[in-house]
């Protein structure tokens, strides 16, 4: 009878610490005061397109021209704010999640910037610093910068531009593809914020 009670109790106080430990990882726990101002911080570094709405498919100018599709191949309107504090750059990333293919890779934005205008995408773009994005494997060095959709038909595709504020600036070779960059700044991410658009064709 002791044994049990021994037990019972020894239990009752490892749940109890299992729940006094877990409380500063609930959003909004009065004992996890940085916990939560970090979750506050990160809510606050936010994205959005004058081109197109999150989750919306996006318009004839931002598709690719060629590969069977006419469109005006235009990288879209970003636009941001709540920017991590110390950002010393920002990089753009476009990915088909659907099809886990690079759309698009630029960095070393200016970390006072707070937009990129339509078509700031361009091999020689003075927003930032351009790198081959994956069209260029079927049709050449031409496709650095913006290259946008085209997909097969079928499904609709999920195409994720992502914002990452940097704590540095990158130099990478001129030969570098967006999978270069996209492994370029992992260790240097400070914060980071997406917007979605479909397309099906």
């Amino acid at each position: 009878m002791k044994s049990t009670v021994f037990h019972a109790s020894v239990l009752g106080c490892i749940l109890s610490l299992a729940a006094c430990s877990g409380a500063g990882n609930v959003p909004g726990a009065t004992s996890g005061g940085p916990p939560a101002a970090a979750l506050r911080a990160a809510a606050a570094f936010t994205i959005g397109s004058a081109t197109f709405k999150n989750d919306k498919t996006v318009p004839l100018t931002m598709v690719y021209n060629g590969n069977g599709c006419k469109g005006g191949d235009k990288s879209p309107e970003l636009h941001w704010a709540g920017v991590p504090k110390k950002t010393k750059s920002f990089a753009v990333l476009m990915l088909d999640v659907t099809a886990i293919f690079w759309h698009w890779g630029m960095y070393n934005i200016a970390p006072t910037a707070t937009s990129l205008p339509q078509n700031a995408g361009t091999p020689s773009s003075k927003y930032g610093k351009e790198v081959l994005n994956d069209w260029a494997i079927y049709y050449g060095r031409k496709n650095r910068g913006y290259g946008g959709p085209c997909p097969p038909p079928g499904l609709v595709h999920h195409y994720v531009i992502t914002l990452y504020a940097l704590d540095t600036t990158l130099t990478l070779p001129k030969s570098a593809h967006v999978e270069n960059l996209d492994l370029a700044i992992r260790g240097h991410v400070l914060g980071s914020t997406a917007i979605t658009g479909l397309y099906k064709t």
